[in-house]
Parts: C-alpha cells; structure tokens; sequence
C-alpha cells in the first residue's frame, strides 16, 4: 500500500511540474491559467526612471527653483520602466492628449531578471 502511495505522489508531484514549465504557462497564456488568476488583480507600483545621481545633503539643501541636476544618462536614452523596484522593461515618453505616459520598446525577459538577481 505505501508504494502505491508512494508512486501516486510522484506522478502528482510530476503532473505539477510539468505544469509549471515555462513553455506550458507560456503556451496557455495568463487568462487561460487558473492558477494565475488568483494574482492577476494584486495592485503593482509601476516607476518610470529618467536617470539617478548622487549628491551630498549640503548640495541637496542648496537647490532652489531652477537648479539643475546632472543625471547619469545622456539625452534621449531610454527610461527604465520598474515594477515593485525591479526593472521589467526601457520605453520612451511620450505625450497623448496633453498627459505623459511611456511607449514599451523593449521588455526584460524572465531569465535575465533572474540573473540582476544574484
């Protein structure tokens, strides 16, 4: 009886991996996937990064209306688009009927966010 049991679970745990592959999540899509519906309507703050610097707190004290601070980046280089402080994306602003928002031009995959991770 106990390696019927035994057997009946390695087929169960077999069946869940195989489930959790990537190709086969990738190939149901997130709407046909019960078990993501659960997450899909968890709340995620989204940032868009122009550009960072670092500055003493007697330079941040000194800024005044139309003081400039110099960025990292250059002019022009893509935003970087963060999800819960981890970048997912880089886009470019854009401007529809007089709000600002952000074209996606390319998308972080899985595997390289793992590895900004380690």
């Amino acid at each position: 009886m106990s390696e019927e049991n035994e057997t009946t679970e390695d087929e169960a745990s077999a069946a869940v991996l195989s489930e959790l592959d990537g190709d086969a999540v990738a190939q149901s899509g997130l709407a046909g996937n019960p078990d993501l519906e659960v997450v899909l309507d968890i709340p995620v703050k989204i940032a868009m990064e122009v550009g960072s610097t670092q500055i003493t707190i007697r330079n941040l004290l000194q800024l005044n209306q139309g003081s400039v601070i110099e960025l990292e980046r250059l002019a022009g280089e893509p935003l970087d688009v963060l999800v819960n402080g981890t970048l997912i994306a880089h886009g470019e602003v854009v401007v529809v009927n007089e709000k600002f928002g952000i074209r996606v031009t390319d998308v972080i995959s899985p595997s390289e966010r793992i590895k900004k991770l380690k």
